[in-house]
């Protein structure tokens, strides 16, 4: 009896100590080791319209997504425009994670792009079946003279809708690692979309918000060596749009002034669509130049005929009016976690230049300026970015001025919605969210600071922090 009674305490007592061990084990790996837990799973929390749209309202957005998601091409087709260098066939293509608008998605769409419709091209080595979607720009040209163009990855070369056009793909050799885009060609500058998300709302934030923002708490950034401004890299001088003055804050360098000037630019550059804001070819060799340019204009044709008053936009006007009512992605509902995460994000300094929260301006007209629209009028934006450009350090430059902004500075990136993003930094060389905040901290990095204070954090605080990240 005793033998047994003593037989069944060791077993308990074994069964409580593996327990115990396992538990503690598994408890100090947590400290040890905070991790991104990934793409939050779930229905995408963004892709549909702003809410508190009009009818009107409502249709333009809705008709401007079937031209976002319309596939374009070269000639003799309802969409005729494509090329004769382009990156993509469709703007949904690379704006589409998690949702119409988004960015890269997880499955490349080039590698099947590459030789739709007979193409010829060949698929660079940086793009990867589960890779992000690249854009390639060069830091110089062969001469030596500052390049910093986009360079489009495809031709539509033997395609069945190019005619006798034959021009050559670009090469972008040597090769580097294909997962990051990392130690290759040191002429080659990538960049993976951005998401559209909000940008309605990005779009009618005032001047005078962004400046505000700019000069306040400006004693407590100084010692962290925060120091941001408009696009601007030369003594503080903000790059201000040549024509009116105002602040340009769309794109990677916040080049761009307007959604207007974003969609167009991208429907040249991206697809080779020539379109009233860019009117001409960028390749202009004989025999690839297959259609009337500009190739999307307003249509005339439509504009007598009151059935169908959308049929009179361009496509670039249809694109910027689906972005301006596209709907901010949705966080997730908090939790312990992601309060305290959040809490600590902010205390460490992040939030110095991720923004909580903007609010738009008081009176934003869509389609009358007599009647704003209540969808975009004094609204909250809490996309958590100040939309300034800040030094980023050795390691993230990518070599490229735009406007003001120079080799090393980046647009704070709005982080609302990343929690269901993929890749990220500007070159998508990383799935990780803690690889994403060190690469923050480099040389002459205005993040430096603030990230060796994250690194001061607890290890669970951490893991907090990327918690209420991948929340947003």
């Amino acid at each position: 009896m005793d033998s047994t009674r003593y037989a069944v305490r060791k077993l308990v007592v074994g069964i409580v100590t593996v327990a115990v061990v396992t538990c503690a084990s598994l408890s100090s790996q947590a400290a040890r080791n905070p991790a991104d837990p990934g793409v939050r799973s779930g229905d995408a929390a963004a892709g549909g319209p702003l809410s508190g749209l009009t009818a009107d309202e409502t249709a333009f957005f809705e008709d401007g997504l079937s031209r976002f998601v319309a596939i374009e091409s070269v000639s003799g087709g309802p969409n005729s425009g494509l090329g004769p260098r382009f990156n993509s066939i469709s703007c949904v293509s690379c704006h589409v994670q998690p949702g119409v608008g988004g960015t890269s998605p997880g499955s490349n769409p080039l590698i099947a792009i590459a030789t739709f419709k007979g193409a010829r091209n060949s698929v660079p080595w940086f793009i990867t079946p589960n890779g992000p979607i690249r854009e390639v720009r060069l830091q110089r040209n062969p001469d030596g003279t500052s390049d910093g163009l986009v360079h489009d990855l495809f031709v539509i070369t033997g395609r069945s809708d190019a005619g006798a056009c034959n021009i050559s793909q670009p090469s972008f050799l040597p090769a580097g690692n294909a997962a990051t885009g990392q130690g290759a060609n040191p002429n080659i500058a990538f960049r993976i979309p951005t998401p559209m998300f909000g940008g309605g709302l990005i779009e009618s934030i005032p001047d005078a918000a962004i400046l505000a923002n700019m000069a306040a708490d400006a004693q407590r950034k100084k010692p962290l060596g925060i120091s941001g401004h408009p696009n601007a890299h030369r003594g503080g001088a903000v790059n201000r749009s040549a024509n009116d003055g105002t602040i340009t804050r769309f794109g990677w360098k916040a080049q761009d002034k307007s959604l207007l000037l974003f969609v167009a630019e991208a429907y040249n550059v991206e697809l080779g669509v020539t379109n009233q804001l860019f009117p001409q070819e960028r390749d202009e060799t004989d025999g690839c130049v297959l259609n009337a340019t500009p190739e999307d204009s307003s249509s005339f044709t439509a504009a007598g005929n009151q059935a169908q008053p959308l049929a009179v936009l361009s496509d670039i006007e249809s694109f910027a009016n689906f972005v301006r009512m596209l709907a901010p992605p949705a966080p997730a509902p908090d939790t312990p976690s992601t309060q305290r995460g959040r809490d600590a994000f902010i205390k460490v300094g992040c939030a110095f230049c991720h923004t909580p929260s903007f609010a738009t301006g008081k009176a934003i007209a869509t389609g009358s300026a007599k009647s704003p629209s209540a969808a975009l009028s004094n609204q909250p934006v809490n996309l958590w970015s100040d939309l300034l450009v800040h030094h980023m350090g050795r390691d993230l430059a990518d070599g490229i001025t735009q406007g003001s902004a120079g080799p090393d500075e980046f647009r704070t990136a709005p982080l609302w919605g990343v929690g269901q993003r993929i890749f990220f930094l500007h070159d998508g060389r990383t799935t990780d969210l803690l690889q994403a905040i060190q690469a923050h901290r480099s040389r002459d990095s205005e993040a430096s600071g603030v990230v060796d204070q994250f690194n001061r954090l607890r290890n669970e605080q951490k893991q907090d922090v990327i918690n209420f990240l991948r929340a947003l």
